[in-house]
């Protein structure tokens, strides 16, 4: 097969190893760093070029798109799609998981467990939101933040109300922002749930420094290979299938009440093979394999 690594370039250690491993599989890989892209819009003839040439066809495409270069990254991959390549993870999927609001909203309907989260615009509202996620502390996170950035606890109420409106004031594009329960049994702690299709390929503990509550790689974590419960495993394998996603990295919690489900990556770092020792990449390489000839499905539940 052709198959094409939408990335920012060979030298990201998952672009390597999802290469390294197409190649030994067999196939013709070309890693496509897509800020380089531009697309030709118009009836009936969807175009990309890449550095002055046309793109080609290709088999299948596996976008790795940077948090920062959502929008442009899925307007290429959506070109892409348009011409008929099956891409691992669709333009729609990826959008939506990059919005922690509609994430969240996602989820819920889907019956996945998650922390208990409110949103408003309105300050002055800011003792009912506060009352109804059971008092403080709470979480207060940007929509659009990634990496644990935007991602502030508030431990009183004069706390919460000096971080909103220093985020409103600031915040003039428009994006939410959330008010969630702070779950103190794993305050600092969560698990990166690696999915792959129906399936569950590795799983990792962070834990994090200090007296951060961020357990993030990105922040410093620590990262230990852990065992999942059967119910934490299906937890994943849900959320990443409510999302629309078939490659996802699911960060979960253990909570009093079960796993809580975080945040749904449709971009996974691959930091999780150093730390476990698991391959990850081929299971990727072997599903692209078994559904590159599929055309996308349907996404019903929309952006």
């Amino acid at each position: 097969m052709k198959i094409a690594i939408l990335s920012n370039g060979n030298g990201n250690y998952s672009t390597k190893r999802l290469k390294q491993v197409a190649i030994e599989r067999g196939h013709e890989v070309k890693v496509i760093k897509y800020r380089d892209c531009y697309a030709s819009i118009e009836q009936n003839n969807p175009v990309i070029s890449y550095r002055g040439e046309d793109l080609g066809k290709f088999d299948a495409i596996i976008p790795r798109i940077a948090a920062n270069m959502t929008k442009y990254g899925t307007a290429i991959v959506r070109q892409l799609e348009m011409q008929g390549i099956y891409s691992v993870s669709s333009s729609i999927a990826i959008n939506r998981s990059r919005d922690k609001l509609r994430s969240s909203q996602v989820l819920a309907r889907a019956g996945v467990g998650i922390p208990k989260t409110v949103f408003s615009r309105n300050t002055t509202d800011i003792d009912n939101l506060l009352d109804h996620l059971g008092g403080m502390p709470v979480i207060i996170k940007l929509a659009s933040g990634t990496h644990g950035n935007g991602v502030v606890l508030a431990e009183t109420k004069k706390a919460a109300k000096s971080v909103l409106q220093a985020f409103y004031l600031t915040n003039d594009d428009g994006t939410n922002i959330l008010l969630q329960e702070f779950v103190e049994e794993s305050a600092g702690t969560d698990i990166r749930a690696f999915v792959v299709g129906s399936r569950v390929v590795a799983s990792m503990k962070r834990q994090s420094l200090d007296d951060d509550f961020r357990s993030n790689l990105h922040k410093g974590g620590e990262g230990a290979s852990i065992k999942l419960t059967e119910e934490e495993r299906k937890m994943a394998v849900k959320a990443a299938k409510a999302m629309g996603l078939s490659i996802a990295g699911v960060d979960m919690m253990r909570s009093k009440r079960g796993p809580l489900v975080l945040e749904v990556n449709a971009s996974p770092g691959f930091g999780i093979e150093k730390v476990t020792g698991r391959d990850v990449a081929t299971p990727i390489i072997e599903y692209v394999e078994m559904n590159a000839k599929r055309r996308n499905k349907k996404d019903k539940v929309g952006a």
